[in-house]
């Protein structure tokens, strides 16, 4: 397929094997020592949900929300970009096979190779802007939710603040998913180099990742926390 060498076969499913090895540790990894960051954040959401509902006025949670909305347009819109580029290097592939080619370690490549290695990135960076244009969705139905909640003296607050924190994180999880792919995209980058190379880089994405998730100093400083059993 398009000249595909082994290596290269190893090194798309070693990065397949990471980003959802991964994945599955971040979203299912739910207590005790090897609680995850995002399960950490969902304490601190359903904190946040319970307290807006004990507050007359909701204006600070809907700027808050507001907030958080600009980072998905800014995400999703980068995303956007970033395979009109991608494309665009698709019509001057022989150029940028000829610069690659006197570049430190870079393999001979032909013609349907490099656009293969570029689709890919490209496939990758779509998965993104999805998974950030349905966060921004879920993040403008939390504002409304925001919205409906029962006063701070009435009943059913609880539970409200349950469903409300879920769909923040529900949200969130979606933003994060994003953000990886954004991660993985360049360690793809140096696909185009070797592929020994993007297996390298992207181990090293793994291990950074796997680091900030579970072994970070925010993570440390969130579990720390006198609600940490919440």
């Amino acid at each position: 397929m398009a000249d595909l060498t082994p290596l290269d076969y190893l090194a798309l499913a070693l990065a397949l094997a990471c980003w959802l090895v991964f994945d599955t540790l971040a979203n299912r990894s739910r207590g005790g020592k090897w609680a995850s960051l995002s399960h950490l954040m969902d304490r601190y959401r359903y904190g946040w949900m319970r307290v807006m509902t004990q507050r007359d006025m909701r204006m600070v949670d809907t700027i808050i929300q507001s907030a958080v909305l600009h980072g998905c347009t800014f995400f999703a819109s980068t995303a956007i970009l970033l395979v009109g580029g991608l494309l665009a290097l698709l019509g001057a592939t022989d150029r940028a096979i000829t610069i690659v080619r006197d570049l430190p370690f870079a393999v001979e490549t032909t013609r349907a190779l490099w656009e293969v290695k570029v689709l890919a990135i490209v496939m990758v960076l779509i998965y993104a802007f999805f998974k950030f244009a349905w966060a921004y969705r879920v993040y403008t139905y939390c504002i409304v939710v925001i919205g409906s909640a029962p006063m701070a003296d009435g009943s059913g607050s609880a539970e409200f603040a349950k469903r409300a924190g879920g769909l923040v994180g529900l949200g969130a999880r979606h933003f994060d998913r994003g953000v990886r792919a954004y991660y993985y995209a360049l360690a793809a980058a140096a696909w185009f180099l070797h592929p020994a190379l993007f297996m390298a880089s992207t181990a090293w994405v793994t291990v950074v990742l796997i680091r900030r998730e579970f072994r970070s100093r925010a993570h440390g400083i969130l579990a720390s926390g006198p609600d940490r059993q919440a």
